[in-house]
């Protein structure tokens, strides 16, 4: 039988566990986590994420301190306000919303981030220690889907999984995650040559590379695990599953899969923040 990985319904289920964490933090501290976002621009995708990620703050009890930006912004503007929330002591995560203007230097925004607040695992210094198995909270998509993948008891020791996608907040903090649960791991991209070939061989499959209904359904073993890490507006992901959702052992359906998860690992990683 199937497993379907409902993302949507293990977020909800995990928000009431969240809440009692919230309400523990004010009885016994006297404040609640509060999630700094940051928005540059004027962009509405982006625009839509960060309103849904600070209703996810209000769901459990948090709170949000939405820091907006004109577009004309600076690398060196973005940096002052990331120092700001850095030396907040009531600050417990920052978000710095992707993708920035392209006159900012995103990576040093990123990397100017706090690492006991980046919540959203996106500096280098956070991946680096993720990577060796050192504590360090993981960017939240790949994080999301480890904790799908251990919700519904699924093997990842000893497996063949294929990464396709190589984003430095997606496809690579994802393979090193299923590397340290000691999966064989596979990292293509969308030049990857036989690519066919690689995702034929996979155990564990996450498509992340961007590109809608990019890996076949027919190229996807029978009894593979399909995670569909892509959202795309066709209300698609980066795998045709209609051609490969029955055969799999479980897969992730889009939308509903991974994206509620990410979400909600963010909100899980703003809390472990401010419980340290």
């Amino acid at each position: 039988m199937t497993i379907i990985m409902d993302g949507k319904s293990v977020a909800k289920e995990t928000e009431e566990t969240l809440k009692l964490k919230v309400n523990k933090l004010k009885e016994e501290r006297g404040f609640v986590p509060i999630l700094a976002t940051i928005l540059v621009g004027e962009d509405p995708a982006s625009a839509t994420y960060v309103r849904m990620k600070g209703n996810a703050c209000e769901r459990v009890g948090m709170k949000s301190i939405k820091v907006e930006l004109p577009e004309t912004t600076t690398t060196e503007e973005l940096l002052d306000k990331i120092t700001e929330l850095n030396s907040n002591n009531e600050v417990s995560g920052i978000l710095l919303q992707h993708p920035v203007p392209p006159q900012i230097d995103e990576r040093k925004c990123f990397d100017a981030i706090d690492v006991k607040k980046d919540v959203d695992g996106v500096t280098c210094l956070g991946f680096g220690n993720m990577s060796m198995g050192e504590k360090a909270y993981g960017s939240c998509t790949p994080q999301g889907i480890m904790r799908l993948l251990e919700y519904y008891q699924l093997e990842i020791e000893g497996k063949h999984a294929v990464v396709v996608g190589r984003s430095p907040i997606l496809g690579k903090p994802m393979a090193m995650m299923l590397l340290n649960k000691n999966a064989t791991v596979t990292i293509c991209h969308s030049r990857t040559k036989g690519l066919e070939n690689h995702i034929r061989s996979a155990d564990i499959i996450v498509g992340a590379v961007g590109i809608p209904k990019f890996i076949q359904g027919d190229w996807i073993k029978d009894g593979a695990i399909v995670i569909d890490a892509g959202y795309h507006p066709e209300q698609c992901g980066d795998i045709d599953l209609e051609s490969c959702a029955e055969r799999s052992v479980a897969y992730t359906p889009v939308p509903g899969g991974v994206g509620p998860m990410t979400i909600n690992t963010l909100i899980l990683q703003t809390i472990e923040a401010c419980e340290s």
